[in-house]
């Protein structure tokens, strides 16, 4: 069955951005209070069915990557933005293992956001034996999920078959899922009824979550603004400012330009949300980038090899090397800063567009309200 609102409905479950000139649940406790640490964290897994049926699935996962990301860091805990983790996984795929319940962990929790972009792209469906049950637990127990409590955990699992299937109990995996305070959130592709008689409500119930359900004919609806050209031209320039290091800079600096290609690829839209997630400080490529790991450690450039710097940069003394990262940087900060100014208008111009036309599926709206709940519950506060 073809769905293609799920990360819609995520995405919102996030909560939902100038011109680049020549230049049933038991309530969760809150925490508000508790001393903030300097590493909070907010970690989405997204455990995505891979089955034949799950085409429109995964094209949405790939259309509203951004828009998570966006939307996330409208999140902020004692006046800071959270370090964003991403997880991925899939299962259902008759190309998996049986041995492993057609698993598999895709990425780890991480930061690295092309990553996530790449590995999405390269989904494929295939099958299906669909585990609810098996993959909740594989998430819980193999991910590196943070024990502070001030850190929001959230697992967002997506399919369109039975939530009971498997020898794993869903109802056992989700408890495990409690104990570390992650909190199950269910997306079935169908009917709300059906989704309803096969323990997907039960599930979302159980796992102190939200359940949602999708209409698989409903397509991607996409507001194109005045601002999204401009966005766009910033985007090649910031590109500009990265200096990759490294085994992996030169490959990770090319997979860089090719996520801007896949984004683009969907819709210029999606470019946009792209461009604008390049301008947060969630997007950091210290392992890859030289302006982003001074920025880390001020005194990261006496402490790499001259072979591990790009060509250009290798017979140019240390200070030389700082001049040009310093260079970058306020660069890279000018460019960030009018993306954002311009991001500002882009979404109030969405926003305005949106109260203009009825809604197919508010399931968006029902999923902000959610994910603003916990995240105040918690003690963060929504800043737009």
């Amino acid at each position: 069955m073809k769905t293609t609102l799920f990360i819609s409905a995520l995405l919102a479950t996030t909560i939902s951005f100038a011109s680049c000139n020549s230049s049933n649940a038991k309530p969760i406790k809150n925490i508000g209070t508790e001393k903030p640490t300097e590493n909070t964290k907010i970690q989405v897994a997204l455990l995505l069915d891979t089955s034949n049926s799950m085409d429109g699935l995964i094209d949405q996962a790939k259309s509203r990557l951004w828009n998570i990301v966006n939307t996330l860091t409208t999140l902020k805990y004692s006046g800071k933005t959270p370090d964003i983790e991403i997880a991925l996984y899939e299962y259902g795929n008759d190309g998996l293992a049986q041995q492993s319940n057609y698993i598999r962990q895709v990425t780890p929790l991480t930061t690295d956001l092309d990553l996530i972009s790449e590995k999405l792209f390269a989904l494929k469906t295939n099958g299906g034996n669909e585990y609810c049950g098996a993959v909740i637990q594989d998430a819980t127990k193999k991910l590196q999920w943070k024990k502070e409590n001030s850190n929001m955990k959230l697992i967002y699992i997506a399919g369109n078959e039975a939530f009971n299937q498997g020898g794993i109990n869903y109802k056992e995996a989700i408890s495990d899922a409690l104990k570390n305070d992650i909190y199950v959130n269910t997306i079935f592709c169908g009917s709300s009824m059906e989704g309803i008689n096969t323990f997907w409500k039960d599930g979302a119930d159980y796992g102190k979550g939200k359940y949602f359900n999708i209409d698989s004919n409903l397509s991607v609806q996409y507001v194109s603004t005045p601002y999204d050209d401009q966005i766009s031209k910033c985007n090649v320039k910031i590109n500009n400012t990265y200096i990759g290091y490294g085994a992996k800079g030169s490959s990770k600096k090319m997979n860089q330009e090719a996520q801007d290609k896949n984004a683009q690829g969907v819709s210029s839209a999606n470019y946009a949300e792209r461009a604008v997630s390049k301008s947060k400080a969630v997007y950091k490529n210290e392992s890859w980038d030289l302006v982003d790991r001074v920025k880390e450690d001020p005194k990261a450039i006496a402490k790499i090899k001259k072979e591990e710097l790009p060509a250009e940069l290798q017979n140019k003394s240390e200070a030389e090397v700082e001049v040009i990262v310093t260079q970058k940087a306020k660069e890279r900060e000018i460019i960030q800063k009018e993306i954002g100014e311009l991001a500002k208008k882009r979404q109030q111009y969405i926003d305005a567009e949106t109260k203009k036309t009825k809604s197919q599926d508010d399931l968006g709206n029902a999923i902000n309200t959610s994910i603003v709940a916990l995240a105040k519950a918690k003690g963060y506060t929504v800043e737009r």
